[in-house]
C-alpha cells in the first residue's frame, strides 16, 4: 500500500519532462492519474506505460490554456475516477526576450500558461473539493487535499531576459498563499515548488538553438553550451537537478506528514539562493 493509495489527482504537463516524473511518482505511491499534455501521443504513452507497471491513468490531452480546459480536465478525474485529491499546476515553457524586444503576445501566452491557467484548473475544481469536504465534515470525517503549484526560482529572485516568466512565476506565489487561505477550512493543503537548475528539454545544452512548436508557434528552447556551465557553477551542489529529483519535491507535498503545511514554498535548487 503506497501514502496514496486511491487517492486522484490531476497532472498538467504530465506527457513529458519532469510532469511525467511527478506522475509516475504518484502512481508508484498508488494514486490514480489524470495526464495531461498539449500532444495526445506522450499523454497517451504514459498511460500505457502507467498501465503496464500496473496502475491507472486516464488522459485529458490539450492545451491547459484552451477555454473550458479546467472544466474538462477536473471532469475527467471526477467522472473517470470519482474523486479529487490531488492537483499539480506543472504545464509550462519559456518563451524569452529582454523587455524592449518582448510583445505583448509574449507576455500574454506566459502569463496564460503560467498563472491564468492553474487559476481556471483551481476555480473548476472549487465546487467539487467543497462539496466533497461538506460531505466529510457531516460523516464526521476529515480528508486533506493536496495542491502543489509549480514556481521557478526565477519568479523569486527574477532573471534577465524572462521578465514574462518572472512575473508570472511570481504571480504563482501570490495564489498560493491566497489559495491556502482561502481552502483551508475544506482541509486543503495548498503550497508550491519553485525549481532551479533542472534537466529537461528546455535547458538542454544546444549550439546554434532549438525549437518547439506551442499552439502553432515556434519557441527556442535549450541553453548555449557555455551559459550553462556557468549557471552549474553558481548552483552549491554544482550540477543542475533532474526531473526525478525534481518530482520528489512535488511528491513530499502530497504525503499526509505534510498535512499540517500550507501557504508554503520549497525551493528545489541545489542551493541556489539568488
Amino acid at each position: 500500500m503506497g501514502k496514496l493509495q486511491g487517492k486522484v489527482a490531476l497532472v498538467s504537463g504530465s506527457g513529458r519532462g519532469i510532469g511525467r516524473a511527478i506522475a509516475l511518482k504518484l502512481v508508484a505511491e498508488g494514486a490514480k492519474v489524470v495526464v495531461n499534455d498539449l500532444d495526445p501521443q506522450p499523454a497517451n504513452e504514459l498511460v500505457e506505460e502507467i498501465a503496464a507497471l500496473g496502475g491507472e491513468a486516464l488522459v485529458c490531452a490539450g492545451s491547459v490554456t484552451d477555454p473550458g480546459f479546467a472544466e474538462r480536465f477536473v471532469a475527467t478525474a471526477v467522472d473517470g475516477f470519482d474523486g479529487l485529491d490531488i492537483i499539480v499546476n506543472n504545464a509550462g515553457y519559456t518563451w524569452d526576450s529582454v523587455i524592449q524586444k518582448m510583445t505583448d503576445e509574449q507576455w500574454d501566452a506566459i502569463f496564460d500558461v503560467h498563472l491564468k491557467a492553474p487559476f481556471r484548473i483551481l476555480r473548476a475544481a472549487q465546487p467539487v473539493i467543497s462539496a466533497r469536504a461538506k460531505a466529510e465534515a457531516e460523516r464526521g470525517e476529515r480528508v486533506h487535499r493536496k495542491v502543489v503549484n509549480i514556481s521557478s526560482i526565477s519568479g523569486l529572485y527574477g532573471n534577465a531576459g524572462q521578465v514574462n516568466y518572472s512575473s508570472a512565476k511570481a504571480g504563482v506565489l501570490g495564489m498560493t498563499r491566497a489559495l491556502a487561505k482561502e481552502w483551508g477550512r475544506y482541509h486543503v493543503n495548498v503550497n508550491a515548488v519553485a525549481f532551479g537548475l533542472i534537466q529537461t528539454r528546455l535547458t538542454e545544452p544546444v549550439v546554434g538553438g532549438s525549437t518547439i512548436t506551442v499552439e502553432g508557434r515556434e519557441i527556442r528552447v535549450g541553453m548555449n553550451p557555455q551559459v550553462l556551465e556557468n549557471l552549474n557553477a553558481t548552483v552549491p551542489l554544482g550540477r543542475p537537478g533532474t526531473a526525478e529529483e525534481a518530482a520528489g519535491s512535488v511528491l513530499m507535498l502530497t504525503y499526509p506528514e505534510s498535512d499540517y503545511v500550507s501557504g508554503q514554498m520549497i525551493v528545489t535548487g541545489g542551493g541556489f539562493l539568488g
